[in-house]
């Protein structure tokens, strides 16, 4: 690993992960305390470009105001380009004074900010400085020609050149001028090399009525036209080329992006001082981006968006038998993290780490756009690669007043409720299959992890989405955890242990339940004929029966999960316990 020292000056260090060895490989190690810019042979800011190419691992470029080029990880440097700044020597003199001078090397100026070489092309590259110059050499460095567009004010700083993925000849470039005072967005493209730009900001929205100062953009690797922008308040995004900008609203904080990178089909934000943030499954905007001319679609009353293709993880271990209200500890990841536990804003299960990051969703994201919020409820279905129905979802609460369901009725979870606002909309498929019969009050099995559904095997799963009586139709696939090598009838043979030991907790939990309601209806018929000995002798003998089956199918002296360690297991918590053998892979 490359990476800049701390400190100014052009301090480059060399990182080996197997000795862990520092090495110091900087172009030009010259003393610059007390200096001006000046007077140094080769100036470098804070912070600057370093990258190795992208046709030769072997080949690292870095940049000061000049481009330098090494082919032994640093060893040696090679000037590939003329000073490519303006090299204003009023940019050049310390700053600070007139008692002390900043000379720590966070002031140099007429540096490159800015530095790619293009991923289809070797040999292409392209160069923006902090004072406000474009070039790009297309010889290998041997000649640079200055291709700075008209539109951009003098003495702007390139904050982002972004080649795109789609085409060699096309460039995105961000700027701002903010340390002038200036807080104008400043985004261009080029479609012929730098030959000619077009300005793509005259659209870009204010936040809290300011306008927003341009960090960084990019255009997404799979939908040709779909940029992102970070600002220093937030990220913006087109479908459109430019044309149109929105923003992006979610849980992000307010803050500066410095950089942001698709990485398969999320996206992740560099901010400054805030964190990485991933924005989880990019599906919905790359299909925007490409109905986006389809006015059928545009102005359909729902659009169901494909989901992606979603892997199949099994976290790390953790005690869940004693969870509860409050503070929890997962022990899996080699210490205690804490968390706790709650609904989400849809009704699912959702825990929340106190002092770890967050993960991604476990399960399938599915999103679809509402064109208004629907008046009737509507319903979300998911369905095995046989159209056997698995779960229904609908965007009204389910009817959780009966005390039993019956799996095979595939009856609405009644914890997920399915939202329908106007707009976007997103949902959380668990992965999961109908739960058994719960017993109220079993404070032994109600929080056990094992006690939930089947999870669904790898494979292909359908999803429905119906609104106003029209359903659309979608496929998406659940595959293998890509670290782990199992053959899909394991996978099978797994998923089926599981359904057959969830369908016989269901059925000792139905029997409970049924138990616990004659016993409650023998009580009734008791008091009713209190004067009938004969009534109520036969009534108390059939109740002792009933309570000694019970005692052997559940725990009915548990008062916490916790005792379950001094209490026996009966026939439930074992059965349930197996789920937690079978499921731990």
């Amino acid at each position: 690993a490359v990476g800049s020292s701390p400190g100014g000056g052009g301090a480059l260090q060399r990182y080996d992960h197997r000795t862990k060895q520092i090495r110091l490989v900087t172009v030009w190690p010259e003393m610059y305390t007390g200096l001006g810019a000046e007077s140094m042979k080769y100036r470098f800011p804070w912070t600057f470009p370093i990258l190795f190419s992208p046709h030769d691992s072997g080949v690292l470029y870095t940049c000061g105001n000049h481009v330098f080029r090494s082919t032994d990880e640093g060893e040696s440097w090679e000037t590939i380009s003329p000073d490519l700044t303006r090299n204003d020597p009023t940019k050049l003199v310390p700053s600070g004074g007139p008692l002390t001078l900043d000379t720590s090397g966070a002031e140099h100026y007429c540096t490159i900010a800015s530095f790619i070489e293009s991923q289809h092309e070797a040999g292409v590259f392209w160069s923006g400085s902090d004072d406000g110059l474009l070039h790009i050499s297309r010889d290998g460095g041997a000649n640079w020609t200055n291709i700075t567009p008209d539109d951009l004010p003098e003495w702007s700083f390139i904050t982002a050149i972004e080649q795109s993925p789609h085409d060699a000849a096309t460039v995105y470039v961000s700027a701002t001028r903010l340390k002038l005072d200036d807080y104008q967005p400043y985004l261009f493209k080029t479609t012929d090399y730098g030959q000619s730009w077009q300005r793509i900001d005259g659209s870009f929205p204010t936040y809290q009525e300011r306008t927003q100062i341009t960090r960084v953009i990019r255009e997404d690797p799979a939908a040709q036209g779909l940029l992102y922008v970070g600002t220093e308040t937030g990220l913006y995004f087109s479908l459109d080329d430019g044309a149109s900008w929105q923003r992006m609203e979610s849980n992000l904080p307010v803050a500066p992006i410095y950089d942001l990178k698709v990485k398969k089909d999320d996206l992740v934000v560099g901010t400054h001082g805030r964190a990485f943030w991933i924005l989880d499954d990019l599906t919905p905007l790359r299909q925007a981006a490409q109905i986006a001319g389809d006015l059928r679609a545009r102005h359909a009353q729902a659009v169901l968006f494909p989901p992606r293709e979603t892997e199949r993880l099994t976290l790390g271990w953790s005690v869940n038998m004693f969870r509860g209200p409050g503070k929890n500890y997962m022990m899996g990841l080699g210490s205690a993290i804490t968390f706790t536990e709650g609904k989400g804003e849809h009704g699912e299960q959702r825990r929340i780490m106190l002092d770890a990051g967050e993960n991604p969703p476990q399960g399938v994201i599915i999103y679809y756009w509402l064109n208004e919020a629907p008046t009737d409820p509507i319903a979300l279905t998911v369905l095995d690669s046989e159209n056997n129905e698995i779960k229904r979802f609908t965007s009204k609460p389910a009817d959780t007043t009966a005390a039993t369901k019956n799996n095979d009725k595939k009856e609405e979870d009644p914890n997920a409720i399915l939202p329908a606002k106007e707009g976007l909309n997103r949902f959380i498929w668990d992965m999961r299959y109908p739960e058994a019969t719960k017993v109220p009050g079993d404070l032994t099995t109600e929080n056990s992890i094992a006690a939930t559904g089947p999870r669904a095997a790898t494979g292909d799963y359908v999803v429905q989405l119906t609104v106003g009586g029209t359903t659309q139709t979608e496929c998406f696939r659940i595959s293998a955890d890509p670290r782990v090598h199992v053959s899909q009838e394991a996978m099978d043979a797994q998923f089926q242990l599981w359904k057959q030991i969830r369908d016989k907790v269901d059925e000792t939990h139905q029997g409970i339940n049924k138990l616990r309601k004659i016993r409650k209806q023998l009580d009734i018929w008791n008091e009713q004929a209190a004067d009938n000995e004969q009534i109520t002798t036969a009534a108390n003998a059939i109740k002792e029966k009933l309570t000694a089956i019970e005692e052997h199918l559940i725990q009915t002296k548990a008062a916490s999960a916790g005792d379950r360690l001094r209490m026996p297991s009966k026939l439930n918590t074992k059965l349930i316990n197996l789920i937690s053998i079978v499921a731990a892979a």
